[in-house]
């Protein structure tokens, strides 16, 4: 788990799914510092937003999340992936990230936060 407080960028389609991630990034002692349920807004965020890491989802809305992992990626910003489709569904330049599977639970998450801060502490 991470030691230390993480504002963390929430890229999900799914707002029930959303709210269980804050939930448990509350419970683990950390914030949401953005939600976006779309590509567009999340490509704004991922540019001008202020935040440690950033949870992708995969599939928003049909449409995948890698132009926003590019961006983080350029900005030196740490990510994980957050799908259902597993390793297969991660685009190959990016198939080193953490990927948590879902349904995840609380301690996946925190392990899967601590291993990406981890990598770049």
């Amino acid at each position: 788990m991470a030691e230390r407080r993480l504002r963390v960028l929430v890229v999900e389609d799914e707002m029930l799914v959303a709210m269980n991630i804050e939930d448990m990034l509350l419970e683990l002692g950390h914030e949401v510092a953005g939600l976006a349920s779309r590509l567009e807004p999340a490509l704004s965020l991922a540019r001008e937003g202020s935040f440690d890491i950033a949870m992708l989802d995969v599939n928003l809305a049909g449409e995948q999340s890698f132009p926003v992992a590019d961006i983080l990626a350029a900005r030196g910003i740490p990510f994980l992936f957050a799908t259902g489709y597993g390793i297969k569904g991660i685009a190959e330049q990016y198939r080193d990230r953490p990927v948590l599977q879902k349904p995840f639970r609380s301690r996946d998450l925190g392990e899967a936060l601590g291993k990406v801060t981890h990598a770049v502490d």
